[in-house]
């Protein structure tokens, strides 16, 4: 008899190359009780490279929402799961969320255990600020709703992330650039696998670029945010003050970590896209802060 609920394990896999996996996740996969995937057919396949045997049952999109109560149960009665999908993090633009949330209202114990990821792969490699930034998943496939979305994003100050289809990536790029305005874009295409390529240009070079050459493979877009100079008259005050928090956020995060006035300063900038004076004058208004 058990003395209490099981673990769900929330395990990140390889978005392409399989050598990209964590020791703690191939045991975690060797040890759990059951394995819910998004596609047995794939995650067989990652266990097979690596030599693991494991009991399989699909968790996908559409049976999540009746399967996640016979998992919770299983779970509750002292088994263990190791949540997968077809690549990267459950839960992350994958089915995933569903079973976390109940699992994690029932009581059970939700570890995540991370490993390789699209979204911080296309960050870091972008040469665009990778903090602050906002993932987006995939933008809306019917065109209205897709440019409504791009609306929302147009004041954003930081880096935005998303994923794309290759058969809409040329229709998403027209609207990015008609919604946005030419920004620097850099177009991630498959990420750890034999073709990736980071292309790095401004959005309407991106246009001319991929309707020349037709996009082939699985893309995440990374593009900058907006200058505050950019920003709508009826929108101004309160872009300044997300930016001025962005930039106190950061100052504090650099002071935390041990860094000099000048890089605090410096990510700071980068961070929230004000003036090198204005946030300077911030962190001292924060060191006035700290001494009183």
């Amino acid at each position: 008899m058990t003395s209490g609920p099981g673990t769900l394990y929330v395990v990140a896999t390889p978005i392409g190359n399989l050598e990209d996996i964590s020791l703690r996740a191939l045991r975690v996969l060797r040890e759990a009780t059951l394995i819910a995937a998004e596609d047995t057919r794939r995650t067989r396949k990652l266990l097979t490279h690596h030599g693991i045997r494991g009991r399989l049952v699909s968790l996908r999109e559409h049976n999540e929402r009746a399967r996640a109560p016979v998992l919770v149960r299983r779970l509750l009665d002292g088994g263990s799961i190791a949540l997968v999908s077809d690549a990267g993090t459950p839960g992350l633009s994958d089915p995933g969320a569903t079973l976390v949330r109940a699992a994690a209202d029932a009581g059970v114990p939700v570890v995540p255990v991370p490993g390789a990821s699209a979204v911080l792969a296309a960050l870091v490699a972008s040469g665009l600020p990778a903090e602050p930034a906002t993932f987006f998943g995939f933008p809306p496939a019917r065109d209205a709703e897709r440019r409504r979305a791009f609306e929302a994003m147009r004041d954003l100050p930081h880096t935005l992330v998303l994923f794309e289809a290759p058969h809409r990536l040329r229709e998403t790029l027209d609207d990015l650039l008609a919604v946005l305005g030419d920004r620097r874009i850099a177009v991630a295409r498959e990420l750890t696998k034999v073709h990736e390529e980071v292309y790095r240009a401004t959005l309407s070079e991106a246009v001319r670029n991929f309707s020349a050459h037709p996009p082939r493979g699985e893309f995440t877009l990374v593009i900058e945010g907006t200058r505050l100079g950019e920003i709508g008259t009826g929108d101004a005050a309160a872009a300044v003050d997300a930016a001025r928090e962005a930039a106190r956020e950061a100052l504090t995060r650099a002071a935390a970590g041990g860094c000099s006035p000048r890089e605090s300063v410096r990510r700071a900038v980068e961070a929230s896209g004000l003036r090198r004076n204005e946030v300077y004058r911030l962190w001292l208004a924060i060191k006035r802060e700290a001494r009183q």
